[in-house]
């Protein structure tokens, strides 16, 4: 969504850009901004997912406010170490989008697109030191929503949603096999 906003040049797009370039989380009041629009699409209308949303309590608290009802509430589990491996070793071919990753995922020709030839880009957000600093505003604005959710969804509040943690660890399958599972 964040990235969509971006790319597609919004006010509100330009002011997370900004953030997100300098290994900031963007402000509350413009990530509220762009999931009340978002939601408000008609293609949410029988659901939907959000990804990495809310970080703060204070964005969980204005969910809350707005009636936005949360069914699940899944938390996944990796090591700081895996993320800065897995994002820092990102490389994007700009014309395309195609994505690959210079470990698990790598290029046929090692920075050159498979299709085209042309040069890949890691993103500045992507960059081993904008990771570990994201890593660390995590930790201090987005962690305590761990507790804010399990210990809501401990009260048996109806309208609270359910909280579930998985490890995010080895093959992609594997991890999506348990996200399934919790969600069952």
């Amino acid at each position: 969504m964040l990235r969509a906003a971006v790319k597609a040049g919004t006010p509100l797009g330009v002011a997370a850009k900004k953030v997100m370039d300098s290994g900031g989380l963007v402000s509350d009041d413009i990530i509220i901004g762009l999931v009340k629009e978002r939601i408000a699409q008609p293609d949410c209308a029988k659901g939907f997912l959000f990804d990495g949303f809310p970080r703060t309590i204070p964005q969980a608290d204005a969910m809350k406010a707005a009636g936005v009802k949360l069914d699940y509430v899944l938390e996944i589990d990796v090591p700081d170490d895996a993320i800065v491996e897995r994002m820092s070793g990102r490389r994007v071919h700009p014309a395309s989008g195609r994505t690959y990753h210079v470990k698990f995922n790598p290029p046929k020709v090692p920075g050159k697109d498979d299709v085209t030839g042309e040069d890949l880009i890691q993103r500045d957000d992507d960059q081993e030191g904008t990771v570990k600093k994201r890593l660390e505003v995590y930790q201090s604005q987005t962690r305590p929503l761990v507790d804010y959710y399990s210990q809501w969804a401990a009260t048996g509040d109806a309208n609270a949603p359910k909280y579930r943690k998985i490890s995010g660890m080895g093959h992609v399958d594997e991890i999506t096999a348990r996200a399934f599972e919790a969600l069952r």
